[in-house]
């Protein structure tokens, strides 16, 4: 019978002895947790114009030196258009966020301290990367 969750008590008939076992947890069963987990997650397509400085500093977080074509996960829409986005994961909601040359530039750019006076989930805050004043002007 079971001691714990990891130690299993055997009986060894040979030399009518008892064996502790330690068992190691099955990745099996973690891994459908996880998959359960993400499963209950609320689902939300972001656009670039919908970006906010809290997703775009879990993108930079997740892909700090950019994404890679492997990372980019494709869909149709209900639209029956092709999507690509990459992924960034909350403990509540999966992003899938569109990508585009705007938000490379924009990732390639990101300053923490640039999104510092507005709230997290201001899409405003994100601006358009050809909006932006060049130095060189």
């Amino acid at each position: 019978m079971p001691k714990s969750k990891k130690q299993l008590t055997l009986f060894n008939e040979s030399n009518m002895s008892l064996n502790r076992v330690h068992v190691k947890p099955n990745k099996k069963n973690k891994n459908q947790h996880m998959k359960n987990r993400n499963e209950n997650l609320k689902r939300v397509i972001v656009d670039f114009k919908k970006l906010t400085p809290e997703i775009l500093a879990l993108l930079v977080e997740r892909y700090p030196d950019g994404y890679d074509d492997d990372q980019i996960i494709s869909f149709k829409n209900q639209h029956n258009e092709i999507i690509e986005a990459v992924e960034v994961t909350t403990e509540d909601t999966k992003y899938l966020v569109k990508v585009s040359s705007k938000l490379a530039v924009t990732m390639e750019n990101y300053d923490e301290d640039d999104y510092e006076d507005f709230d997290d989930n201001d899409p405003e805050a994100v601006q358009d990367p050809s909006l932006e004043d060049d130095d060189n002007d």
